[in-house]
């Protein structure tokens, strides 16, 4: 990220000191935005989300893009430090700065920086070469023992989401935060190299959201022993429970296949008046998201290229995701912080014309197993649909079934193009003769499903 705004920090401290008490305003968070990338759900998210916490306790902290006072670098709490500069225990009234500075190591220069900061004081030094060599030894990886780094200083351990977990501990303490949206834009990125980059991250931060959602650190605690607001902590709750919805994804994701293959239905005859609740509540979904981007001003077809990534982000990276923290729980496997590559690559004509813009990247990556199997056993189904191949003796699949399964299709639409074509832009064949396994093991277990019933 770099900053894209020459008046950056001047709206960054209209927010922290143009407040009704800007001292409870911990952190301003400006929103993320990327200039080799398409940035249209971003801008969503921004301009809902974000925008209705301001209302609350503010927005999350993003992990870049933002402005931290000091004392909450420090593990504060607001009102803990006086105007003077002394560190007031306001749980029983006791004055220890050495209390408070000895959380930060045992740098002399940089213990004098935070005392003189927390005063409110520049604090300076004569000689350069002697605050490099303080630099180095604060930035060292040994500088943090002995000390509250990683606890209660500065980012917090405890998940590879570490922005995650250290902003919704300072919202924990009853700071605010402030949301900084200027034009030009504050920030500009650069975004995941590529789709497989992206679903990493996409893994990630799953992985990370339900580690806090899984720990001492979850919101739910916070909200009776902390700070932290009832409306924040659903907040924090709908970001973190993203693995989680990941269960009923695959789950209504392989519904409407089994149904075909076995002959059954899950919803009501087209005939049928309780068909109109189901239809009611898909059109109404799908009305209130397309119109939060035409609000915004972006074209149709963005919003239905976000609802198809949607499906497939939540199927398959939130998906491993949640596999990745049970493995965890069980003791069979360790978290890996997994660097998204953002390797800035020149751009040819052929990008410049838009002629791939449109195409799905793929490798041997295990986030693009769950998507294609659910393509294939979809194809499957509605094949052995067409050929008369299904359960004999079953209720009836519906109209409503062959709607669903269709409408799967065409949001995993990508993995049906990447089954017809070769290199970067094809799924590698390794990934298919997994994903056919496992859509044969599918539908042969609801064929046996159908026999045992019978």
């Amino acid at each position: 990220m770099y900053a894209n705004n020459p008046e950056l920090v001047l709206h960054a401290m209209c927010l922290f000191l143009g407040s009704s008490d800007e001292r409870d305003w911990g952190f301003v968070q400006c929103p993320q935005y990327f200039y080799d990338r398409p940035t249209d759900h971003l801008a969503v998210l921004h301009q809902t989300l974000f925008k209705g916490m301001v209302g609350i306790q503010g927005p999350f902290y993003a992990g870049s893009g933002t402005f931290h006072r000091r004392n909450v670098v420090y593990g504060l709490w607001p009102g803990e430090v006086d105007h003077q500069g002394k560190y007031v225990n306001e749980f029983n009234g006791k004055e220890a700065d050495d209390e408070l500075l000895k959380k930060i190591g045992n740098s002399k220069e940089f213990i004098n920086s935070a005392a003189h900061a927390l005063k409110g004081k520049a604090y300076f030094t004569s000689i350069l070469s002697k605050s490099l060599d303080v630099v180095h030894q604060v930035a060292g990886c040994d500088y943090e023992h002995s000390s509250d780094w990683g606890k209660k200083v500065g980012f917090l351990y405890g998940s590879i989401t570490e922005d995650m977990i250290t902003g919704m501990m300072i919202h924990a303490k009853g700071w605010r935060s402030g949301y900084c949206s200027p034009d030009p834009r504050a920030f500009l990125g650069c975004g995941a190299l590529a789709d497989p980059a992206a679903m990493s991250q996409q893994k990630r931060w799953a992985t990370g959201f339900l580690e806090i959602l899984f720990s001492k650190t979850n919101p739910i605690f916070a909200c009776f022993t902390s700070k932290l607001q009832f409306r924040q902590c659903l907040a924090y709750l709908w970001i973190l429970i993203w693995g989680l919805r990941s269960i009923p994804e695959v789950c209504y994701a392989a519904l409407p296949a089994y149904c075909i293959i076995t002959n059954s239905s899950f919803l009501p005859k087209i005939q049928e008046l309780g068909i109109c609740i189901p239809v009611t509540l898909f059109v109404i979904y799908k009305v209130y998201t397309l119109s939060d981007y035409i609000r915004i001003g972006f074209p149709i077809d963005s919003w239905w290229v976000n609802s198809c990534m949607a499906r497939i982000s939540a199927t398959g990276a939130w998906f491993l995701g949640l596999l990745n923290v049970i493995l965890k729980f069980l003791g069979l496997s360790e978290t890996i912080f997994e660097i998204t590559q953002k390797l800035h690559q020149p751009r040819t004509p052929a990008d410049d014309c838009g002629k791939d813009d449109d195409k799905m990247i793929f490798d041997e990556s295990p986030v693009f197993i769950p998507g294609t199997t659910i393509l294939l056993v979809h194809v499957s189904a509605l094949a052995m649909a067409l050929l008369g191949l299904e359960a004999q003796g079953g209720q009836g699949t519906g109209l409503g079934e062959f709607f669903c399964s269709t409408y799967v299709v065409l949001c995993f639409l990508p993995f049906l193009q990447g089954l017809f074509r070769r290199g970067k832009y094809g799924i590698p064949l390794p990934t298919i003769c997994k994903s056919s396994a496992l859509a044969l093991l599918f539908v042969h277990l609801c064929k046996m499903s159908t026999i045992s019933v019978n």
